[in-house]
């Protein structure tokens, strides 16, 4: 018999609530989002706040030191576009109508959806799909996972790594804002049949996977969440 690893079993709470709190993490912000904190249970709610007063002290001196500036007085562009962009210009646009916006927080959201989201589609879990995508965007999704279900298909998929999150454009039509961000990943991907041949991938092949994934919110609405709109191909 193999022992109790509890590793295993905080590696499984962990990944639950990674999957929980995605929905107030792409887009919002607390003013201290340098990083995702993932509490781990209530019982250590107080060597949690232990650590996180000594790293925001450490962290505050560390960003004005960088900066010149703390986290919340930062432009909302640095780090993310260049100054005087169409980008950055757009961004601060963003951030006037949405004062809470944070494009940096985004972009740790989005690189979570991102993984998230293609695993997902890889084991046909058209339950976590849902709330990260937009209606047409979920409708092609779910079509794509029932035409591998009819015929008998199966698809694996490691998810390796980001190489690359950049955010490429950002748009306002109105109160709604694009975010198109461009994700350059690593992976290992097979699809087999119902006798458990490949019909599609190599199960033994590093795959290298360039795409700009499109996600929209209208910056007024309380819904925080920014969902899937649109992929493509990229370069």
């Amino acid at each position: 018999m193999h022992a109790f690893d509890p590793f295993n079993l905080i590696l499984l709470v962990v990944a639950i609530i990674v999957a929980w709190r995605l929905w107030s993490v792409l887009g919002t912000r607390t003013g201290n989002e340098r990083r995702i904190d993932i509490p781990l249970g209530q019982s250590d709610a107080r060597a949690r706040q232990e650590a996180a007063s000594a790293r925001d002290a450490g962290d505050e001196d560390d960003e004005e030191v960088r900066y010149g500036l703390p986290e919340e007085e930062r432009p909302v562009w640095e780090g993310v576009a260049e100054e005087g962009s169409a980008l950055a210009r757009t961004l601060q646009r963003m951030r006037e109508i949405d004062p809470d916006f944070d494009a940096r927080h985004f972009m740790e959201g989005a690189q979570v959806a991102y993984e998230m989201i293609v695993t997902a589609f890889a084991q046909g879990d058209e339950k976590a799909l849902k709330p990260l995508l937009a209606p047409e965007i979920y409708e092609q999704f779910a079509a794509a996972i029932a035409g591998r279900k009819a015929r008998g298909h199966t698809q694996e998929l490691e998810f390796v790594g980001l190489d690359e999150a950049k955010l490429v454009d950002a748009r306002l039509d109105g109160t709604t804002a694009q975010m198109k961000v461009k994700f350059v990943s690593k992976v290992i991907t097979a699809t087999r049949d119902e006798n458990g041949e490949v019909v599609e991938g190599n199960p033994e092949k590093l795959t290298t996977v360039r795409e700009i994934w499109t996600f929209e919110r209208d910056l007024t609405s309380r819904d925080p969440n920014w969902r899937l709109v649109a992929t493509e191909a990229a370069r």
